[in-house]
């Protein structure tokens, strides 16, 4: 993954776990941390939430914003889409 503007970058690779459509994606990452994606409807809207094993290295709070901006993305594709 890179930043957009070519600030940085890092690589992602992970094997799928677990797919159950419309509900969860689970995925363990090449270093064996593991990440789990839940759907769930609240009021007639679909909830994302995403728990993830954070790295040693970057602060888990840094990762927790980089993640979120993760989700942030999907949902602005996902409602560009309707």
């Amino acid at each position: 993954m890179e930043a957009k503007d070519g600030s940085f970058g890092f690589d992602f690779e992970g094997v799928y776990d677990k797919v159950e459509l419309y509900k969860e994606i689970t995925y363990t990452m090449a270093d064996g941390r593991k990440v789990t994606t839940l759907f769930t409807e609240q009021h007639g809207k679909t909830n994302i939430e995403t728990q993830f094993d954070a790295e040693t290295e970057n602060d888990p709070a840094f990762q927790k914003q980089g993640w979120q901006a993760i989700l942030n993305n999907f949902v602005k594709y996902v409602e560009s889409i309707d």
